[in-house]
């Protein structure tokens, strides 16, 4: 075994700003407690939260490292007291509540999961933040199942893109929205059956048009504000909407009539500060339906540009443009 160094390269967030804000610092490497593993990080993936946290709106849960950072992949280079199922040298791709713009990080043993055969490791650390989201989200809970119609808003995002090719998978017939005829195409490429330019088109108009006023099942949600009331027009009787972020706000004004007469469930979820038993839960979840999915070729994630890690402010002010397509990662050297 390779002695492993007392300090490593991480970036770190001195102040909430712009993405000039993340500067790389010189930092301990962390040491695994008990029912943790010490992942030496290949790849990191680059998410909204990320954002958040670095302009000071998303402070880290109790306990978590202040450096950002939720997804990894890399190998296991030491194990925590307790740890079963991992060995030194192993690859692993993990959730983390933090830490992951780092060369070294650490991980949650029975919430990381293999690499899946075939895919390199800036791929399998692309995996666990929106594999994790849609699957908790969309068939945990709100219970997607065949038959079924779902829409996922931002089709194009990390989420819409794992949101897509899921669903598809589990035989629901989808829909997406997105911002340009070119993400629509990459929509429909991944197995949607409906993408909507919300630019230049009416989600809710196309999609009464498209299921004969029937409506959606599945909702999965990310903006907010006005499209809150939309949802509820276009979703079908017993409709679930699950909301997972509020990009255009999340205080608005709404009649809550069709809530109540199409007897829908609007549910909210967030995923970071979740117990650790749930984040295990979970991935033993997509372990067993999932992973083998994603070796098949079935699923794949979709990449958009990877940076440096040093240059993760960058990446930031590549996901700021909101021009990217699937997953904004960073390479460690």
């Amino acid at each position: 075994m390779t002695e492993l160094p007392a300090t490593m390269t991480a970036i770190g967030l001195p102040t909430p700003g712009g993405p000039e804000a993340l500067v790389p610092e010189t930092r301990p490497v962390p040491v695994p407690r008990a029912g943790e593993i010490l992942v030496k990080v290949a790849a990191a993936g680059v998410n909204r939260p990320d954002v958040m946290q670095r302009k000071g709106l998303y402070p880290p849960p109790p306990g978590a490292p202040d450096i950002p950072g939720l997804e990894i992949a890399g190998e296991v280079v030491a194990l925590g007291e307790g740890v079963t199922g991992w060995k030194l040298g192993d690859k692993a791709c993990a959730l983390v509540s933090g830490g992951g713009y780092a060369q070294y990080c650490l991980a949650q043993a029975d919430a990381a999961l293999p690499v899946p055969a075939g895919l390199s490791m800036v791929e399998a650390a692309a995996l666990p933040e929106t594999f994790f989201t849609v699957w908790t989200n969309v068939f945990d809970l709100a219970g997607l199942k065949a038959g079924e119609t779902f829409l996922v808003h931002g089709g194009t995002s990390g989420i819409g893109t794992t949101a897509i090719q899921l669903a598809k998978a589990h035989g629901a017939t989808v829909f997406a929205t997105a911002g340009s005829a070119e993400k629509c195409k990459v929509c429909l490429d991944l197995g949607a059956d409906v993408a909507i330019d919300y630019k230049t088109e009416d989600f809710v108009a196309v999609i009464k048009e498209k299921t004969g006023g029937k409506g959606i099942n599945v909702i999965l949600d990310m903006v907010g504000g006005s499209y809150i009331a939309r949802n509820y027009e276009v979703a079908a009787p017993l409709g679930r909407i699950v909301q997972i972020a509020f990009m255009e706000g999340s205080k608005v004004q709404i009649d809550y009539m069709r809530l109540m007469l199409k007897r829908l469930s609007h549910m909210g979820s967030t995923l970071r500060s979740r117990p650790n038993a749930e984040k295990a839960a979970i991935a033993a979840s997509l372990r067993a339906k999932v992973w083998p999915l994603i070796e098949a070729g079935k699923v794949k994630p979709v990449l958009d540009q990877t940076f440096p890690l040093e240059n993760a402010a960058a990446a930031h002010a590549r996901m700021e443009t909101s021009l990217h397509i699937g997953k904004i990662m960073l390479e460690v050297g």
